[in-house]
């Protein structure tokens, strides 16, 4: 066993990669991404302790939001960065080590090991380190969901918004994941806590997106291509996408959108810049196909990377930014305080280069967030009590290479025509350009946007609770069938649980860090489900 990660829905054989990532990550770059998260929580422990007397260190507070977004899946795959942020959080582990005394400290604050030490530290603290099945995966569940709260925190900061509390939580939740003594019945508690703070965390950086860029608005998005030269830009990061599109104003460069960035053109404030041009492309695991057409290059600003393969016609092209990690691309570097990022040398190369081929025409339309589709509250629920629609199916998450996916495709061309899909996240790319048709003007399928968004199905969720006069969540006409895939998708899951919904379906496969107790505690207390197929769900989910 070179490795062992299980992180991912579309870990090896079900289990666990032990070889090879199945995301393309190398057994190296696996394990050393196990000690970066071994020194992230000795200085979570170092810090908790700064923070208990009154003297934070912000330092400290932005390294280790970094620094688990970086091990998030399919983010960053460049060993050498890696190692660069090991050395970093080991010299800031040594500055907070002669600011605050920690009594009985763990391994993880004491360890303070050169790089010759890196490879065989990382085989001895990785996710094996916890030798009792159900503590292991219930610590990392919590694991998992702070890595997906830590890339709400990284793209929130970003706008400039952040909250104390919720870098306290992380910290406190990852000193204690250093813990050898602590109980099944501590780490329930710590992961039903994870999900409420994961709440915490996706309202604020709906208020981040909101505050900075306005409310999404309904919206009609090209999926075809101008004549123009044109930069490709994938992730999450809307930051990135703002400051790009001004340095391209005027330029003659069109900006177009992947993937999970195709909610940028619900916003007013980015929807206003006319050369941001559409939407190329689907979700991200068709990348090395369509990258190859589109003739100019990508900028990754946060994951999903899918390493291209050697021969790819592409592989000069990409250009990396924040969290993101890859050999051989060009990495553009962090802003200075008050200044933009600096993306002169993407834009020089998108003028040397041939405008993108159509792979697809038309248009989409999406911008289903909160505020749009409360300000249709009346239409809904004239619509509901009519008897016109009959239940919402949430179908948020994440897509991925499975074949077994092809379900969600098939599930939602065969929902009767009196249901409607709310949907956020890259799942939609199944189903978001199936001819669905709408229900009184209200489209079936409401796309609220990115994975990052799916904090507006939760107030939608609650305020049709309000709205239809309801005490539980749980007797909404709404089921809930979510596809997943790494770790986003996991702080999603355990926010919902943490507001009481019940009975949620996860597919394709249940993940393989739930132990067979846990899972089962799962099923009984929470009533998580997985899928069969889409006849026989439709069958049971509409009885």
């Amino acid at each position: 066993m070179n490795m062992f990660c299980y992180q991912c829905q579309e870990t090896a054989k079900g289990t666990g990669c032990t070889l090879r990532g199945v995301c393309g990550k190398t057994s190296e770059v696996a394990n050393l991404q196990d000690l970066l998260l071994f020194v992230v929580r000795g200085i979570a422990v170092y810090n908790q302790k700064l923070r208990e007397e009154k003297r934070p260190s912000d330092e400290a507070d932005r390294f280790i939001f970094d620094a688990l977004f970086i091990t998030i899946t399919n983010a960053n795959f460049d060993k050498k960065a890696i190692i660069r942020k090991i050395k970093e959080g080991l010299k800031l582990k040594s500055k907070l080590a002669q600011e605050v005394t920690i009594e009985h400290a763990p391994d993880e604050c004491t360890w303070n090991g050169s790089e010759d030490e890196f490879e065989e530290k990382a085989q001895s603290v990785g996710v094996l380190r916890t030798p009792d099945e159900d503590i292991r995966s219930l610590k990392e569940l919590v694991h998992y969901g702070l890595k997906g709260m830590a890339a709400y925190v990284e793209h929130a900061h970003n706008l400039g918004y952040e909250s104390p509390e919720i870098f306290a939580f992380m910290q406190h939740a990852l000193a204690e994941l250093t813990r050898d003594d602590i109980t099944v019945d501590e780490l329930t508690s710590l992961v039903l806590e994870t999900g409420r703070q994961g709440v915490s965390a996706m309202a604020q950086l709906d208020t981040a997106n909101t505050e900075t860029y306005g409310n999404p608005e309904l919206s009609e998005v090209n999926i075809g291509v101008r004549n123009n030269p044109g930069i490709l830009v994938s992730g999450h990061d809307l930051k990135d996408l703002e400051e790009l599109l001004q340095q391209t104003e005027g330029t003659g460069i069109d900006i177009y959108t992947h993937s999970e960035m195709l909610p940028a053109h619900y916003y007013p404030q980015l929807k206003k810049y006319k050369h941001l041009a559409g939407n190329y492309g689907n979700a991200w695991w068709k990348q090395k196909e369509e990258f190859e057409s589109f003739n100019g290059p990508i900028l990754f600003t946060s994951n999903c990377i899918v390493p291209p393969r050697p021969d790819a016609n592409y592989k000069d092209r990409i250009y990396i930014t924040g969290a993101c990690g890859l050999e051989g691309a060009t990495y553009i570097p962090e802003a200075k305080d008050g200044e933009q990022k600096d993306f002169s040398s993407i834009i020089e190369h998108a003028k040397r280069c041939q405008p993108p081929v159509a792979i697809e025409n038309g248009k989409i339309i999406g911008g289903f967030a909160h505020a749009q589709v409360i300000a249709l509250a009346g239409k809904v629920v004239e619509a509901v009590k009519s008897g016109a629609i009959r239940k919402f199916f949430v179908m948020a998450g994440c897509d991925g290479r499975m074949k077994s996916r092809e379900y969600y495709t098939e599930f939602a061309e065969k929902l009767p025509h009196d249901t409607v899909i709310l949907t956020a996240g890259c799942a939609k790319y199944r189903y978001n350009k199936l001819p669905l048709g709408d229900i009184n003007g209200i489209p079936r399928v409401l796309d609220a946007g990115q994975c990052n968004d799916s904090y507006s199905l939760a107030v939608i969720a609650m305020k049709l609770k309000e709205v239809f006069g309801l005490k539980d969540i749980n007797e909404l006409p709404i089921i809930y069938n979510i596809a997943w895939y790494e770790q986003k998708a996991v702080i999603v899951l355990l926010a919902l649980l943490s507001l009481g919904v019940k009975n949620i379906h996860l597919g394709p496969t249940l993940p393989a860090f739930l132990s067979p107790n846990i899972r089962k505690v799962l099923i009984d207390n929470f009533g998580i489900a997985t899928i069969s197929t889409a006849d026989e769900d439709i069958m049971k989910f509409l009885s």
